[in-house]
């Protein structure tokens, strides 16, 4: 059994290089099936984040319908789930996985996906993006923007920029030959610095206005997955709330574990909907698809309750 894209695109070259018959599945169908299972019949598979509680697992329920999948790969698909195997695909963006992967393997130089996640891990957005707090010095209380809230992705880059070709032009430091841009934004990347590690406690030094050449790989890609992941999680808030929908699963391979995107998405609901809505996620959120493509293939005899004792934890676990 196979699903997804590459199941029809690589159809032939698989019955050829492997000699097996391949029995395609339609992708949505298969990940409706899998996410089902997983919430009805798998403990400790569904959570919500919060920091206070990073994973709090919630429950198997059986009175899993109507709800919203949020199923997030290269783009992402937004499907509304009315019962099994009866869904709708209501929306998506194309500002995806794919999106970060690509914008990051340009910027910064990485080559897979879990090293721009780790980049991320390390990266302080503050020194690319534009704050409220950049903007108004402090807190935008009267509409509930805290000072930290990111008021333009990437702001800071194209402002600095600026500076940088004014300060130049005052300088003389552009000819009638120089274009009056910057270096391609590959050539100013740096690394991190190690920590400076002393025995004796100093004062720490005020940290200077981060100029050009100061835009690192880690800073770009945590904002870069913090611009992306907030689109997403908006566009998932307002599907909801057009459909009527109060439970919002993620899934997909974008997400990976990675605790800033589980946050982020998370927030991100919990904003928009002043709280009235949460994000749910799932450990195994890249494995919705092949598992539907199993389960639909199962034998006659293989019943859908107990069906986690009838496949055994150790197969569970390979899955």
């Amino acid at each position: 059994m196979a699903t997804g894209g590459g199941a029809f695109k690589f159809y032939d070259k698989i019955r050829e290089a492997l000699g097996v018959d391949v029995l395609r599945e339609d992708e949505m169908e298969c990940l409706i099936i899998g996410l089902d299972f997983f919430i009805t019949e798998i403990p400790r598979e569904v959570f919500t984040y919060s920091e206070m509680d990073p994973m709090h697992f919630e429950e198997p329920r059986s009175d899993i319908y109507p709800y919203l999948l949020v199923n997030i790969g290269s783009g992402v698909s937004m499907i509304k789930v009315s019962g099994p195997r009866e869904f709708q695909r209501v929306g998506g963006t194309s500002l995806g996985g794919g999106t970060l992967w690509g914008l990051l393997s340009l910027l910064t130089g990485a080559r897979t996906f879990d090293e721009m996640l780790a980049n991320a891990e390390r990266g302080d957005n503050a020194k690319v993006d534009m704050l409220v707090g950049d903007i108004y010095g402090t807190d935008y209380g009267k509409i509930g923007l805290k000072s930290s809230t990111i008021a333009s992705s990437f702001g800071k880059v194209f402002r600095m920029k600026r500076e940088a070709e004014r300060e130049a032009e005052d300088t003389g430091g552009l000819t009638n030959d120089d274009s009056g841009s910057l270096p391609p934004p590959t050539s100013s990347l740096k690394p991190l610095a190690p920590p400076n590690i002393s025995s004796e406690a100093s004062e720490p030094e005020p940290e200077p206005e981060p100029s050009p050449s100061s835009f690192n790989a880690e800073d770009i890609s945590r904002s870069l997955l913090y611009a992306i992941s907030n689109n997403i999680g908006q566009i998932a808030y307002l599907q909801s709330e057009k459909h009527n929908l109060s439970t919002i699963y993620f899934g997909g391979s974008f997400i990976r574990g990675h605790r800033q995107t589980i946050n982020t998405l998370s927030y991100a609901i919990k904003f928009w909907s002043d709280g009235a809505k949460k994000a749910y996620f799932l450990r195994h959120e890249g494995f919705l698809g092949a598992v539907g493509a199993f389960l639909k293939r199962q034998p006659r005899n293989w019943g859908r309750r107990g069906s986690l004792e009838e496949l055994g934890s150790e197969q569970m676990e390979k899955v």
